[in-house]
């Protein structure tokens, strides 16, 4: 492919040797993006955290290959434009991206994106793409820039009907904008119902009419051809919520035959033993059923107790809500009361403040150390001490608030946290019940199976006819305990795997219960220590304004005196 002249080769450092991203240039640019002044070096001297890293700008930094960004897990923003770029690669860990912009570069394909599910904003301005493609998985894309290209068909233009929150889309500078006879903008306009700008212009209602009406029969191939993928990703979104709700349940893959398939996994000798003939048949059919029907019992108590969990969350958040939202009113009258009060206050300040003004910039001392300016003086300095009194009474109560709210909120979590346990252990116990009869059945199946093949053997053996023996036998089959071996290591597979599904069952239900209340209680925590900082601030604030009081007093009468 030839490639395509890029306007900005001039502006990329010329004496830049080409390269790959490394971690050097990574803290290179987190440095002269954070660090920056007294206070940045100073800041410097810690470790950097790049898990609070959310923005990196690696701009005319003449990068040929995407890498070593893996670190940077909670990165919300990343620009690397004006680079050498040829290929999306690389980034597919930087699930919390938001904003991507890798314009003017020499990127031939998309690709690599599918991960970015939460990507708002992507510029791939300026490449050489040709094709329009592997986008359509992003839902939350609203701004799409894939304008200055080399993409030379509509097709592809139809899959954004399924990015139902785009509503900017940038082709210009392409070959396909650039038809005359089928304009690009009308197309777009019939093509894409939910698009607002193209170009960044807004997409008028006649425009769509028009498009309708040029493109009917396009329009009419593109909604029989998804027809069929609408109901396909319905499907795929029913079964991810399915899956969601069956993991958060913590009973995934019981609510059919999984277990039992998982049971004959990596054990090629057990699944001989089951091949000599009807009556094994039969007993591994019996085993599959009673098996399905005791992990069904396991996923109806799942989803039943989870329902009873969740319930449970809600009505605690809730309930927190509730409580926080009283203290917040209650606290928000007293800080308005007390506003109120600093608006008189700072009204009689401002009037005492003028009078002291005026008289220092009379002509003799003695008029500045007159009774009446000492007065003023004085009705200043009991101004500020009952504001500050107000102040602290203030401060006194809306950390009681804050204060009685921590309690009520660590007495409710702590009944919470009661309640939780207690369900999860219900529900644990109630699980474990059935693992024990999961057990019991595939010891019974183990030891009917291991007489059936002894039977079977000895027929074997009498008749001679050693061809109906199954291959995974043929070596044991005059050596008893070999037969007893392979069985029991059957017996020992099968319940390694329900013990394993049991564990799995067990600690991932503690583990969630565990860690949301931990949750609960840092969040408490933070949002508790937050609010005394911002009590405390306001506070200081207010005090502070009081100084302020003085000096547009002082401006003010210097003006007045100038203008006179």
């Amino acid at each position: 492919m030839v490639e395509k002249y890029n306007p900005l080769q001039q502006v990329v450092y010329p004496d830049l040797e080409p390269g790959v991203i490394n971690r050097d240039m990574i803290n290179e640019a987190l440095e002269s993006l954070h660090f920056k002044g007294e206070k940045g070096r100073l800041q410097k001297l810690d470790n950097l955290n790049y898990t609070k890293v959310t923005i990196l700008r690696l701009e005319l930094k003449n990068i040929l290959r995407i890498d070593h960004l893996w670190f940077l897990e909670n990165l919300t923003t990343l620009s690397l434009n004006f680079n050498r770029i040829e290929k999306i690669e690389n980034i597919e860990m930087l699930t919390n991206l938001k904003k991507l912009d890798l314009s003017f570069n020499y990127i031939q394909k998309i690709e690599n994106l599918d991960k970015l599910v939460l990507i708002e904003t992507l510029s791939l301005y300026n490449n050489l793409i040709t094709d329009i493609e592997n986008l359509d998985e992003l839902e939350n894309l609203k701004i799409l820039s894939i304008g200055n290209n080399n993409i030379g068909e509509v097709k592809g233009i139809e899959r954004f009907r399924f990015l139902k929150k785009l509503y900017a889309l940038n082709l210009e500078g392409n070959p396909i904008a650039e038809n005359s006879e089928k304009p690009l903008r009308v197309y777009i306009a019939a093509v894409l119902p939910n698009l607002k700008y193209y170009n960044y212009t807004y997409l008028k209602d006649e425009e769509r009419e028009k498009g309708q009406e040029q493109f009917a029969r396009e329009l009419r191939e593109i909604y029989t051809a998804e027809e069929d993928e609408i109901e396909y990703r319905a499907k795929k979104a029913k079964a991810k919520e399915d899956e969601e709700r069956l993991s958060s349940s913590f009973v995934e893959w019981l609510n059919e035959h999984q277990l039992f398939e998982s049971l004959w996994e990596g054990d090629e000798d057990g699944d001989a033993l089951c091949q000599i003939g009807e009556e094994a048949d039969e007993l591994v059919k019996e085993y599959k059923n009673d098996t399905f029907a005791l992990t069904q019992e396991i996923y109806k108590i799942g989803l039943l107790r989870y329902e009873e969990r969740q319930k449970e969350v809600e009505l605690f958040e809730k309930s927190l809500k509730s409580g926080k939202a009283i203290i917040q009113v209650a606290g928000q009258k007293l800080v308005n009361i007390f506003l109120e009060h600093k608006i008189g206050v700072f009204r009689k300040a401002a009037a005492l403040y003028r009078n002291i003004e005026r008289a220092s910039l009379v002509e003799g001392k003695d008029q500045f150390n007159s009774h009446e300016v000492k007065e003023w003086v004085e009705n200043v300095d009991t101004l500020f001490n009952n504001f500050e009194e107000k102040g602290n009474d203030l401060w006194r109560v809306l950390v009681e608030q804050e204060l009685h709210l921590a309690e009520s909120v660590e007495e409710a979590t702590t009944n919470f946290r009661r309640n939780l346990q207690e369900m999860v252990s219900r529900f644990i116990e109630q699980s474990q019940t059935y693992f024990v009869q999961l057990r019991d059945v595939a010891m019974n199946f183990c030891e009917n199976l291991q007489e059936a093949v002894t039977q079977f053997i000895a027929l074997v053996l009498a008749t001679g006819n050693l061809d109906v023996v199954p291959e995974g036998l043929k070596e044991c089959t005059e050596d008893k305990d070999a037969i007893m071996n392979i069985v029991a290591g059957m017996r020992d597979h099968q319940l390694q795997r329900i013990d394993a599904r049991e564990d799995r069952l067990v600690t991932r239900a503690r583990d969630w219960c565990e860690q949301l209340l931990d949750e609960i209680t840092q969040k408490e925590m933070n949002r508790n220590r937050s609010k005394i900082v911002e009590i405390n601030f306001f506070l200081e604030q207010m005090k502070e304004s009081f100084y302020v009081v003085q000096l547009e007093a002082r401006d003010e009468i210097i003006q007045e005196t100038l203008n006179s």
